[in-house]
């Protein structure tokens, strides 16, 4: 079985900064994912985007971080916004109970 990699692109615009995935959230790149939102966060930015077009595969490992940091952002009053997120993790997101508990753009545009 290959190693799981997730590539990160950061794009920084206005106040938003977009973090755009490729690849799979799981025990061997969640900590690579909260590296690179918790800097993110050191610049007190109003909202930080994590694009989830290029996600092909999160483990629960992968969610628990993406709720962590979703209350990081909020402590550190930024929003953590999740954005093209592919159906899979949207039923994944039901069926674990915790859509309500992240924010959800699902719009291709931005805007």
């Amino acid at each position: 079985m290959d190693r799981a990699e997730l590539s990160i692109t950061v794009h920084r615009s206005g106040d938003e900064v977009v973090l755009r995935l490729a690849g799979e959230i799981d025990m061997l790149t969640a900590a690579q994912l909260s590296t690179v939102v918790n800097e993110a966060l050191a610049d007190a930015p109003p909202r930080i985007v994590l694009d989830l077009g290029g996600v092909t595969f999160c483990d629960s490992q992968g969610l628990g971080t993406l709720v962590v940091l979703s209350r990081k952002a909020s402590h550190a009053q930024s929003l953590l916004i999740l954005t093209n997120v592919g159906d899979f993790l949207l039923r994944v997101l039901d069926i674990t109970g915790l859509r309500s508990a992240l924010m959800i753009r699902n719009n291709q545009a931005t805007g």
